[in-house]
Protein backbone atom coordinates (compact mmCIF):
# COMPACT_ATOMS: atom_id res chain seq x y z
CA UNK A 1 0.00 0.00 0.00
CA UNK A 2 1.47 3.94 -0.73
CA UNK A 3 0.53 5.62 2.49
CA UNK A 4 1.16 8.86 0.06
CA UNK A 5 -1.76 8.91 -1.82
CA UNK A 6 -4.37 11.27 -0.44
CA UNK A 7 -6.99 11.84 -2.30
CA UNK A 8 -9.33 8.58 -4.72
CA UNK A 9 -10.31 10.06 -7.57
CA UNK A 10 -12.75 7.97 -9.47
CA UNK A 11 -14.14 8.57 -13.77
CA UNK A 12 -17.70 7.77 -13.69
CA UNK A 13 -18.83 6.04 -17.14
CA UNK A 14 -17.53 2.36 -16.89
CA UNK A 15 -16.00 2.81 -14.11
CA UNK A 16 -18.24 3.35 -11.34
CA UNK A 17 -21.55 2.96 -13.49
CA UNK A 18 -22.47 0.38 -15.92
CA UNK A 19 -22.85 2.26 -19.38
CA UNK A 20 -23.55 -0.74 -21.33
CA UNK A 21 -26.76 -1.44 -19.50
CA UNK A 22 -28.47 0.69 -21.97
CA UNK A 23 -28.54 -1.97 -24.24
CA UNK A 24 -32.02 -2.63 -22.38
CA UNK A 25 -33.54 0.53 -23.18
CA UNK A 26 -32.24 0.71 -26.62
CA UNK A 27 -33.85 -3.01 -27.18
CA UNK A 28 -37.01 -2.35 -25.87
CA UNK A 29 -37.23 0.96 -28.31
CA UNK A 30 -35.74 -0.93 -31.12
CA UNK A 31 -36.01 -4.66 -30.71
CA UNK A 32 -33.35 -6.52 -32.62
CA UNK A 33 -30.66 -3.68 -32.50
CA UNK A 34 -30.26 -2.97 -28.61
CA UNK A 35 -26.63 -4.45 -28.42
CA UNK A 36 -25.74 -2.52 -31.83
CA UNK A 37 -27.01 0.64 -30.84
CA UNK A 38 -25.53 0.54 -27.13
CA UNK A 39 -21.90 -0.29 -28.18
CA UNK A 40 -21.72 2.26 -31.43
CA UNK A 41 -23.29 4.84 -29.26
CA UNK A 42 -20.92 4.96 -26.54
CA UNK A 43 -18.00 4.21 -29.22
CA UNK A 44 -19.15 7.81 -30.98
CA UNK A 45 -20.01 9.00 -27.56
CA UNK A 46 -15.88 8.89 -27.24
CA UNK A 47 -14.84 9.53 -30.52
CA UNK A 48 -17.04 13.05 -30.50
CA UNK A 49 -15.81 14.84 -27.46
CA UNK A 50 -12.32 13.44 -28.27
CA UNK A 51 -12.50 15.47 -31.51
CA UNK A 52 -13.98 18.07 -29.96
CA UNK A 53 -10.91 18.49 -27.84
CA UNK A 54 -8.97 18.13 -31.40
CA UNK A 55 -10.48 21.14 -32.97
CA UNK A 56 -10.89 23.30 -29.81
CA UNK A 57 -14.64 23.52 -30.85
CA UNK A 58 -16.19 22.43 -26.75
CA UNK A 59 -19.67 20.93 -26.61
CA UNK A 60 -21.15 19.22 -23.23
CA UNK A 61 -21.15 15.61 -23.22
CA UNK A 62 -25.21 15.83 -22.62
CA UNK A 63 -25.24 17.62 -25.82
CA UNK A 64 -22.18 14.95 -27.94
CA UNK A 65 -24.64 11.94 -26.12
CA UNK A 66 -27.61 12.94 -28.08
CA UNK A 67 -25.84 13.99 -31.15
CA UNK A 68 -23.39 10.45 -30.80
CA UNK A 69 -27.37 9.34 -30.32
CA UNK A 70 -28.64 10.38 -33.45
CA UNK A 71 -25.88 9.72 -35.74
CA UNK A 72 -26.09 5.82 -34.59
CA UNK A 73 -30.02 5.36 -35.15
CA UNK A 74 -29.22 7.14 -38.50
CA UNK A 75 -26.07 4.76 -39.15
CA UNK A 76 -28.41 1.95 -38.60
CA UNK A 77 -31.46 3.18 -40.53
CA UNK A 78 -33.30 3.54 -37.39
CA UNK A 79 -36.29 5.72 -37.71
CA UNK A 80 -34.81 8.73 -35.03
CA UNK A 81 -38.00 11.24 -33.50
CA UNK A 82 -37.66 13.34 -30.54
CA UNK A 83 -39.83 10.92 -27.76
CA UNK A 84 -37.31 7.71 -28.31
CA UNK A 85 -34.33 10.01 -27.82
CA UNK A 86 -35.33 11.71 -24.63
CA UNK A 87 -36.14 8.09 -23.26
CA UNK A 88 -32.75 6.93 -23.70
CA UNK A 89 -31.03 9.92 -22.76
CA UNK A 90 -33.14 9.89 -19.30
CA UNK A 91 -32.07 6.20 -19.16
CA UNK A 92 -28.43 7.35 -19.30
CA UNK A 93 -29.20 9.12 -15.37
CA UNK A 94 -30.43 6.24 -14.45
CA UNK A 95 -27.66 3.69 -14.98
CA UNK A 96 -27.26 0.79 -12.64
CA UNK A 97 -23.56 1.19 -10.43
CA UNK A 98 -21.76 -2.12 -11.01
CA UNK A 99 -22.24 -4.76 -7.82
CA UNK A 100 -19.03 -4.35 -5.57
CA UNK A 101 -19.63 -0.65 -6.32
CA UNK A 102 -21.56 0.94 -2.97
CA UNK A 103 -19.91 -2.10 -0.67
CA UNK A 104 -16.02 -0.57 -1.78
CA UNK A 105 -17.38 3.16 -1.17
CA UNK A 106 -18.95 2.48 1.98
CA UNK A 107 -15.23 0.63 3.30
CA UNK A 108 -13.44 3.68 1.72
CA UNK A 109 -16.25 6.35 3.43
CA UNK A 110 -12.95 7.52 5.81
CA UNK A 111 -10.79 8.04 2.64
CA UNK A 112 -10.45 11.53 0.40
CA UNK A 113 -12.87 10.45 -2.28
CA UNK A 114 -13.54 12.12 -5.11
CA UNK A 115 -15.79 12.09 -8.65
CA UNK A 116 -14.07 13.42 -11.84
CA UNK A 117 -16.03 12.95 -15.54
CA UNK A 118 -16.09 14.39 -18.36
CA UNK A 119 -19.87 14.05 -17.96
CA UNK A 120 -20.92 17.72 -17.49
CA UNK A 121 -23.52 18.82 -14.22
CA UNK A 122 -26.51 18.03 -15.90
CA UNK A 123 -25.63 14.46 -16.25
CA UNK A 124 -23.53 13.88 -13.61
CA UNK A 125 -25.27 15.11 -10.45
CA UNK A 126 -28.43 13.32 -11.17
CA UNK A 127 -26.76 10.10 -12.39
CA UNK A 128 -25.11 10.06 -8.76
CA UNK A 129 -27.82 11.54 -6.93
CA UNK A 130 -30.24 8.72 -8.36
CA UNK A 131 -28.12 6.02 -7.31
CA UNK A 132 -27.88 7.76 -3.57
CA UNK A 133 -24.22 8.34 -4.09
CA UNK A 134 -24.51 12.00 -3.47
CA UNK A 135 -22.98 11.55 0.52
CA UNK A 136 -20.22 9.85 -1.05
CA UNK A 137 -17.67 12.19 -2.24
CA UNK A 138 -16.03 15.01 -1.01
CA UNK A 139 -15.85 16.44 -4.41
CA UNK A 140 -17.95 15.83 -7.91
CA UNK A 141 -15.99 17.37 -10.45
CA UNK A 142 -16.56 17.49 -14.16
CA UNK A 143 -14.52 19.13 -17.01
CA UNK A 144 -17.15 20.91 -17.85
CA UNK A 145 -15.67 24.01 -15.28
CA UNK A 146 -12.78 23.84 -17.47
CA UNK A 147 -14.18 22.97 -20.80
CA UNK A 148 -10.92 20.67 -21.55
CA UNK A 149 -11.91 16.99 -21.87
CA UNK A 150 -9.87 14.56 -20.61
CA UNK A 151 -7.30 13.23 -21.26
CA UNK A 152 -6.08 16.97 -21.95
CA UNK A 153 -3.62 17.86 -19.36
CA UNK A 154 -5.52 20.60 -18.76
CA UNK A 155 -8.59 18.82 -17.26
CA UNK A 156 -6.20 16.69 -14.51
CA UNK A 157 -4.87 20.22 -13.81
CA UNK A 158 -7.75 21.91 -12.74
CA UNK A 159 -8.71 18.26 -10.54
CA UNK A 160 -5.35 18.55 -8.99
CA UNK A 161 -5.71 22.41 -8.40
CA UNK A 162 -9.27 21.59 -6.73
CA UNK A 163 -7.79 18.88 -4.64
CA UNK A 164 -4.81 20.93 -3.18
CA UNK A 165 -2.65 18.28 -3.52
CA UNK A 166 0.76 17.18 -5.91
CA UNK A 167 0.33 14.76 -8.94
CA UNK A 168 1.92 12.16 -7.04
CA UNK A 169 -0.84 12.06 -4.23
CA UNK A 170 -3.62 11.52 -6.04
CA UNK A 171 -4.60 8.02 -7.21
CA UNK A 172 -6.73 8.39 -10.15
CA UNK A 173 -9.21 4.78 -10.98
CA UNK A 174 -11.01 4.90 -14.43
CA UNK A 175 -12.10 1.47 -16.31
CA UNK A 176 -11.00 3.08 -19.79
CA UNK A 177 -7.41 2.81 -21.01
CA UNK A 178 -7.76 6.20 -22.63
CA UNK A 179 -8.49 8.00 -19.40
CA UNK A 180 -5.50 6.10 -17.50
CA UNK A 181 -3.31 7.04 -19.77
CA UNK A 182 -4.15 10.39 -20.03
CA UNK A 183 -4.07 10.51 -15.83
CA UNK A 184 -0.59 8.91 -15.83
CA UNK A 185 1.06 11.10 -18.71
CA UNK A 186 0.10 13.85 -16.53
CA UNK A 187 1.55 12.54 -13.12
CA UNK A 188 -1.25 10.87 -11.28
CA UNK A 189 -0.69 7.57 -10.03
CA UNK A 190 -2.80 5.50 -11.37
CA UNK A 191 -5.05 2.26 -10.64
CA UNK A 192 -6.85 0.52 -14.24
CA UNK A 193 -10.21 -1.12 -13.52
CA UNK A 194 -9.86 -3.48 -16.32
CA UNK A 195 -13.84 -4.66 -16.36
CA UNK A 196 -13.07 -6.19 -19.93
CA UNK A 197 -9.60 -7.96 -19.12
CA UNK A 198 -8.60 -5.88 -22.15
CA UNK A 199 -4.32 -5.21 -22.96
CA UNK A 200 -2.91 -2.38 -21.93
CA UNK A 201 -2.65 0.48 -24.16
CA UNK A 202 0.56 0.87 -25.86
CA UNK A 203 1.56 4.28 -25.15
CA UNK A 204 4.55 3.64 -23.00
CA UNK A 205 2.58 4.96 -19.97
CA UNK A 206 1.65 1.85 -17.76
CA UNK A 207 -0.71 2.21 -15.20
CA UNK A 208 0.74 1.80 -11.58
CA UNK A 209 -2.07 -0.77 -10.26
CA UNK A 210 -4.61 -2.99 -12.58
CA UNK A 211 -7.75 -4.56 -10.96
CA UNK A 212 -10.88 -6.63 -12.52
CA UNK A 213 -13.01 -4.42 -10.09
CA UNK A 214 -13.14 -1.41 -7.65
CA UNK A 215 -12.31 -4.56 -4.67
CA UNK A 216 -8.82 -4.07 -5.40
CA UNK A 217 -9.22 -0.70 -3.93
CA UNK A 218 -9.88 -2.07 -0.04
CA UNK A 219 -6.13 -3.05 0.15
CA UNK A 220 -6.24 0.91 1.22
CA UNK A 221 -8.63 0.47 3.65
Amino acid sequence: MDSSIKAFVFDVYGTLFDVTAIKKECEELYPGYGEEISQSWRSKQVEYFMLRQLMGNYATLHTITHQALKYVLKENDLQSNEENEQKLMEAYLHLPLYEEVEGVLAQLKDKNLTVFSNGSHDMLNPLIENAGLTGAFKHILSVDEVKEFKPAPASYQYALDKLGLANNQVLFMSSNGWDISGAKNFGFQTAWINRKNLPVEELDLEPDYIFDDLKGLLKWK
